[in-house]
């Protein structure tokens, strides 16, 4: 999923202010800094993100027999091997 920087920037605020909100950033100095880091974690999360399904789709669109993409069949296979590639990456039990 591709956002731009102006929402990722948006959300790297509503993240911060929800720390500062439960006390979690009450330690925190550089506000600035705290922002850009966070804008970046959120940046590398979403490219991973979109690195995964990128993948999937290849793998589902490999196959001899052409899958219609949006079909039930897509969904139950793309659903499939993205599950299965989270376990590769060590993202789930």
């Amino acid at each position: 999923m591709r956002i731009s920087e102006d929402k990722i920037a948006h959300l790297s605020h509503i993240v911060f202010d929800a720390l500062v909100k439960t006390k979690a950033a009450e330690a925190l100095e550089e506000d600035a800094k705290v922002r850009r880091e966070l804008k970046q974690a959120i940046a590398k999360s979403l490219k991973g993100e979109e690195e995964l399904e990128e993948t999937v789709r290849k793998k589902v669109l490999s196959y001899s027999r052409k899958v219609q993409e949006g079909s039930q069949e897509w969904d139950i296979l793309f659903r499939k091997h993205y599950q299965e590639e989270l376990k590769k990456k060590g993202r789930l039990p």
